[in-house]
């Protein structure tokens, strides 16, 4: 069977919804090539590091590649995300050039080619972030192992966004502390928080094929007893008070998430710990955040990305 190869030449802010936007068009794959990832260090199966070929990667920016089946409705449904791409930017989401570019592929090239990209990683002080596939010794022993199957859902726990909320969690997660984590993908946040010590973690996504992943991951990693996955739009309908509320989100939906009532959902000194920022748009967020009530008590960086964390104003 052929299938169609489509690369978005897009940012890394528009990661996430392009990929969503993809897999809606029924895409049999995603592939992230991401031009930061040039900038971090992997480790092979026996611990050793190096650095990934920049041949494999755009110069500057992300391509988003998805994979369809050749077949009659190609033509239409590739009009269909050229569309819901370009409506993204009612959303004042930064598309780059937004480039679209085709190439055909036998099944048996992209089934498989793809995990090229996702390699064993030391993330934050804990861990290692490791692809189910990969047979991996740890240098380190002190450090945890997360295991990973990205599967269909967006993430494989190396991106800066979620590099952000894990350095952030192991800086102010207590023990036994109850964890919300809003967006949870392919449930590494969660999976990390119950690495940490938490007692209870509530991981929540709107996308059904995210919770699923998630609940394998979960399993994998043998924390089933603490974290329970769900399908949920944000913070909706959630019950309960937490020590921390994570959310590795688009700007927009994290202010969404502020104004639908976060702050309700933290304990007295609970903390929001908030990523998927983009630069220009950290102020609009920090004034929505100070809005529903809680205070900016942390910021921290990598590349354009932001994460913030803030506390439950009294």
């Amino acid at each position: 069977m052929k299938w169609s190869e489509i690369c978005i030449h897009t940012t890394e802010e528009a990661i996430e919804p392009v990929t969503n936007i993809l897999y809606e068009a029924g895409a049999g794959g995603v592939v992230i090539e991401d031009s930061q990832d040039l900038q971090q260090t992997f480790l092979s199966d026996e611990g050793s590091e190096y650095s990934l070929d920049p041949a494999d990667y755009p110069i500057d920016g992300v391509n988003v590649k998805a994979y369809l089946p050749v077949n009659s409705f190609l033509g239409e449904t590739v009009e269909e995300i050229k569309q819901s791409v370009n409506s993204l930017l009612l959303y004042d989401i930064d598309l780059g050039d937004g480039r679209l570019t085709f190439s055909e592929h036998n099944e048996e090239e992209w089934a498989t080619a793809w995990k090229k990209y996702y390699k064993p990683v030391s993330v934050g002080e804990h861990f290692y972030i490791v692809p189910t596939w990969e047979n991996f010794d740890p240098e380190d022993p002190n450090r945890k192992v997360i295991e990973l199957d990205p599967g269909m859902a967006f993430g494989t726990g190396t991106h800066p966004t979620t590099v952000l909320c894990i350095e952030a969690l192991e800086t102010h997660m207590s023990k036994k502390a109850e964890v919300l984590d809003v967006g949870t993908g392919t449930g590494v946040l969660a999976i990390a928080a119950a690495k940490l010590g938490a007692r209870k973690v509530h991981a929540v996504d709107l996308d059904q094929v995210a919770v699923q992943s998630a609940k394998i991951n979960v399993k994998l990693n043998k924390v089933q007893d603490v974290v329970t996955v769900s399908r949920n739009n944000l913070s909706d309908n959630v019950k309960g008070q937490y020590a921390i509320v994570v959310a590795n989100l688009l700007a927009e939906l994290v202010i969404r998430l502020a104004e639908g009532g976060v702050a309700d959902l933290l304990q007295k000194d609970g903390l929001l710990i908030a990523s998927g920022i983009i630069r220009p748009k950290k102020e609009q967020v920090k004034e929505a955040l100070i809005k529903s009530g809680l205070h900016v008590i942390e910021e921290m960086d990598s590349g354009d990305w932001i994460a913030l964390v803030a506390e439950k104003a009294e």
